[in-house]
C-alpha cells in the first residue's frame, strides 16, 4: 500500500453494482491526445484522405476481430458492438472528416478531432440523458480511428494476465467485452454514464464499475490500491487500514447477498398474503431481452424506441422498424411487450434534421409533441407497431401527454395509419391496448379525464419527479432534491392510481422508482402491482415482495401520508421494513 499518498475518495456514477478491492491497472492510449495541426496543399489532399480511409479500415478490422472472438456468453451485447461497426462509416464522422480535409486543407488527425468535437457538442445539448450518453459511441469510434492515424498502441485488455482493476479515460463496449472475468475485478472510467453501452456490458458481466469520475486518470497511479464501490458510485484510492477492513466486510456481505438472490431468482413475486406482482423489464436494445428473461421478467413494460433512430442516423423505414420489433416480440412471446413511441427532442437530437435552438429542451418539442408535428414519421412508426402486433402481445404507449387534446389527436393519426395499412392490404392487428405516460403534472391533474380515452396508464417517475419538483437531474447543485419519496410525488402517484381505478383501467409504473427496494412498500401500499424496471433489479424486488404483506403495506401507507417530509417517510420505511429491506450499504 502506498503510504506516501493520503486516502482519496472520488465520486462518479454507478455503472454496475458490487464491490471490488485490488491494484489499479492504468489503460492509456498514449499519444491519442497529442494531436498536431498542419496544412496540406491541394495536391496532398487525396493522399491525406487515403490515409484517413486506411486508418478507418484498420480500426474497423480490429473491431471485427473483437466481435469474432467473443464468447457466446456475451452474445447479447453483439448489437452494441455491431452498432459501433456501422459508425466507422457513418456520414457524420466519416463523411464530414473527408469533407473537412478537402475544404480546410488540414491533416486527417485535426479534421477528425474537429468533426468529433462538433458532434459531441451537438449531442451534449440534448436534454434526455439516455440520448446524451449516445455521444460516447461516436467518441469511442473516433478514438479508435485516431489511434491508427497517430500510431498509438491500442488497448489489449484480453492480454492482461494479472488480477487488477482497470482505470481508463474511457472503455468502449468492445474494450469491455474483452474483459476476462478471472483477471479483471472491475473497472472505472472518467467518461460514461449509467445509461451508456459500456454500463450495459458491465452489468451483463456482473463486475463492479464506476463511470463518469472525471479525474481518475490523473489521480490514480499504476498499482495503487483501489476500492471500487459500484453500488454507491465511488472509488477510494490508497485506502487506510480501517477503510480497507470495513470494505472487506462489506464485500463478504454483498457476495453472500448476491448468491442468496441468484439462488431464489426463479421463485415468483407473490406477497406473503398471496397477492401476485407483475415485474417487467425496461429495455432499449433488443439483445437485452436475454437478460430480461434470465432475471424472470414477465414481459417488457417499456421498450424505448429512440435508439433505433439514432443507430441509423436517419429515420428508419416502416419495414426496418417492423424487423426490429419482430425480433423483440418473437424473443419475448408469449409475454407482453409495451412499445413506447418516439420520445426524443427531435429538432436537436437528430443530426439529419436542421437544428432549431431551444432554450429549454426539456420543455420543448419532444415526445408526442414532435410526433404530432411530424405526422409522416409518426405514422411510419405506428404502422410498424400495428403490423408487429399480428405476431405477438403488443401494447402501444404514448409519451409526454399533457392534455386530453393530444390523445385525441394521437387517435386521429392512429386511425390514418390503420386506413393506410388496410389500403395496402398488409397484415396487422388494430386491436391493441393504447396507453399514455403519466409524466407531466398536468396529466396527473387530468388523469380521470385521460383515463376515459385510453386502456392503461404508465407512470414515468423519472420525468414526473423532475417536472413536479422543478429539478434538473443533471444539475449537481440541485440533484439532491430529486427524491422519489417526496410527499408531493407520492400524492401524485396516488391521484393517478385512484383515477385509473375509478375508470377501470390498468396502471403500470415504469420509472426508475419501481426498481429501488425502499420504494416498494409505498408502491404496494398504494395498490400498484404492475412494475417495470431495469432487468437486474427484478430478482432483488422479487425477493423483497415475497417477504411482504400487501395488506400491511396498505395500512402503513395511510401513516406515511400523515408525514410531511421526505426524510420522515424514508426513516419510517427503513424502520418498519428493516428486516426485509435488501442489502443496502450506505456511506459512513
Amino acid at each position: 500500500m502506498n503510504k506516501t499518498r493520503p486516502q482519496m475518495t472520488i465520486r462518479g456514477i454507478s455503472g454496475s453494482p458490487g464491490i471490488c478491492i485490488g491494484k489499479a491497472y492504468i489503460v492509456d492510449r498514449e499519444g491519442v491526445n497529442l494531436i498536431k495541426r498542419y496544412p496540406v496543399n491541394e495536391t496532398m489532399v487525396p493522399s491525406e484522405i487515403d490515409r484517413f480511409k486506411n486508418a478507418v479500415t484498420r480500426a474497423k478490422n480490429d473491431h471485427a476481430k473483437v466481435i469474432e472472438s467473443l464468447d457466446h456468453d456475451l452474445g447479447e451485447n453483439l448489437n452494441i458492438l455491431e452498432t459501433h461497426m456501422v459508425l466507422f462509416k457513418d456520414k457524420m464522422l466519416y463523411g464530414k472528416t473527408i469533407e473537412t480535409i478537402s475544404r480546410d486543407k488540414i491533416n486527417a488527425e485535426w479534421a477528425l478531432r474537429k468533426v468529433s468535437r462538433k458532434v459531441k457538442s451537438m449531442f451534449q445539448q440534448i436534454d434526455d440523458q439516455y440520448l446524451k450518453d449516445r455521444v460516447n459511441d461516436i467518441v469511442q469510434v473516433s478514438d479508435k480511428i485516431m489511434s491508427h492515424l497517430v500510431g498509438a498502441q491500442d488497448i489489449k485488455i484480453k492480454d492482461i494476465n494479472k488480477r487488477v482493476i482497470l482505470v481508463a479515460h474511457d472503455l468502449s463496449p468492445a474494450d469491455a467485452s474483452q474483459i476476462q472475468l478471472e483477471r479483471i475485478k472491475g473497472f472505472v472510467t472518467d467518461r460514461g454514464g449509467k445509461n451508456s453501452h459500456t454500463s450495459i456490458v458491465a452489468k451483463s458481466l456482473k463486475i463492479p464499475s464506476v463511470l463518469g469520475l472525471g479525474r481518475a486518470m490523473v489521480s490514480v497511479n499504476n498499482d495503487d490500491i483501489l476500492i471500487v464501490d459500484g453500488s454507491l458510485g465511488i472509488i477510494i484510492v490508497n485506502p487506510e487500514e480501517d477503510t480497507l477492513f470495513k470494505y472487506e466486510e462489506r464485500l463478504t456481505r454483498f457476495e453472500a447477498y448476491r448468491a442468496d438472490i441468484e439462488r431464489e431468482s426463479h421463485l415468483p413475486a407473490v406477497t406473503r398474503d398471496g397477492v401476485p406482482l407483475n415485474l417487467m423489464a425496461n429495455i432499449e436494445l433488443v439483445e437485452e431481452v436475454v437478460s430480461a428473461k434470465d432475471n424472470g421478467a414477465t414481459g417488457v413494460g417499456l421498450f424505448r424506441t429512440e435508439f433505433l433512430y439514432l443507430d441509423l442516423k436517419r429515420f428508419p423505414t416502416e419495414d426496418e422498424l417492423l424487423q426490429r420489433y419482430k425480433e423483440l416480440v418473437e424473443l419475448m412471446n408469449p409475454e407482453p411487450v409495451t412499445i413506447r413511441t418516439l420520445d426524443i427532442n427531435g429538432d436537436k437530437v437528430n443530426p439529419y434534421i436542421d437544428p432549431v435552438e431551444e432554450a429549454n429542451p426539456a420543455l420543448g418539442l419532444r415526445g408526442v409533441r414532435f410526433c404530432l408535428r411530424n405526422e409522416d414519421i409518426f405514422i411510419t412508426q405506428l404502422k410498424a407497431i400495428l403490423r408487429v402486433a399480428a405476431f405477438g402481445n403488443i401494447k402501444l404507449l404514448i409519451p409526454m401527454i399533457s392534455c386530453v387534446e393530444e390523445i385525441i389527436q394521437v387517435k386521429v393519426v392512429l386511425n390514418k395509419a390503420i386506413l393506410e395499412l388496410e389500403n395496402e392490404d398488409k397484415i396487422f392487428n388494430k386491436d391493441i391496448p393504447l396507453g399514455v405516460m403519466i409524466e407531466v403534472p398536468s396529466a396527473v391533474i387530468m388523469a380521470e379525464e385521460l383515463a376515459g380515452h385510453v386502456d392503461f396508464f404508465s407512470i414515468g417517475t423519472n420525468d414526473l419527479i423532475q417536472y413536479s419538483l422543478a429539478i434538473d437531474r443533471s444539475n449537481r447543485r440541485v440533484a439532491h432534491l430529486y427524491q422519489a419519496l417526496n410527499p408531493a410525488v407520492l400524492k401524485m402517484i396516488k391521484m393517478t392510481y385512484d383515477a385509473a381505478q375509478k375508470k377501470g383501467i390498468e396502471v403500470v409504473m415504469c420509472g426508475e422508482m419501481a426498481g429501488d427496494p425502499i420504494n416498494i412498500p409505498v408502491l404496494l401500499g398504494l395498490g400498484l402491482t404492475n412494475l417495470s424496471m431495469n432487468s437486474a433489479s427484478i430478482p432483488v424486488i422479487k425477493k423483497m415482495v415475497r417477504n411482504m404483506e400487501f395488506g400491511l403495506a396498505g395500512k402503513n401507507v395511510k401513516k406515511l401520508f400523515e408525514l410531511q417530509t421526505t426524510e420522515e417517510i424514508s426513516t419510517f420505511i427503513q424502520e418498519e421494513y428493516k428486516d426485509i429491506l435488501p442489502y443496502r450499504e450506505m456511506e459512513d
